[in-house]
């Protein structure tokens, strides 16, 4: 059973992305402040959630949140501030568009910079331990695997209908076969040959 919230009686943002181990695609991070009473059996850490159950948990989470948000960093972005910070802006980009101003901020990891002068504190695996990011994983997830699915229609070869931009078997051997496309973060490794790789995890 998921925690609630960090600092109970206080207006808290859970925050998390999705996308960061990609080789295409934006990162898509979500803000997500809940009620106090919400509850939720079924609500996880994303990851350990199906594909069906994250789109039945979408518009539920929506429905009950006091504020969500989302906020994206695209691939051209990532390649110039890194992945690392790519991540922490794009929640910052959903902190800006939420409409209730949070108290606090907790968010899934270990690394985050300082949004304004809202206190915040990491949390590592923090998807599996409270609420409000849990269902920020959620929004994160869906909503950028709903980008890569239209991308796929532009760009049906890399199957990102099925691994939605993340580095696999198939993947890497259509970036083999027909090059990089326009939506490909240039700075990762993506091609097996490559000696260097500017990624940061």
């Amino acid at each position: 059973m998921l925690l609630h919230n960090l600092n109970k009686g206080v207006t808290e943002a859970g925050c998390d992305e999705a996308g960061r181990g990609c080789l295409a695609g934006p990162v898509f991070a979500a803000a997500v402040i809940l009620p106090e009473d919400f509850s939720s059996e079924l609500l996880n850490d994303s990851k350990k959630l199906t594909e069906k159950q994250r789109y039945e948990l979408r518009p539920i989470i929506e429905k009950a949140a006091i504020a969500w948000a989302i906020g994206i960093y695209d691939h051209l972005e990532i390649d110039k501030v890194n992945i690392l910070n790519a991540s922490i802006f794009s929640m910052h980009r959903a902190l800006d568009q939420l409409s209730v101003v949070p108290e606090h901020i907790i968010v899934d990891g270990n690394r985050f910079k300082p949004y304004k002068i809202i206190p915040y504190k990491t949390v590592v695996k923090g998807d599996g331990k409270y609420l409000s990011i849990a269902a920020a994983s959620v929004l994160a997830k869906t909503y950028r695997d709903d980008f890569m699915l239209t991308l796929h229609e532009k760009y049906p070869e890399y199957g990102w209908n099925q691994n939605k931009g993340y580095p696999t078997a198939f993947h890497r051997k259509a970036l083999s076969e027909f090059g990089i496309s326009p939506f490909h973060r240039k700075s990762f490794k993506l091609f097996e040959t490559q000696l260097s790789i500017d990624f940061c995890v």
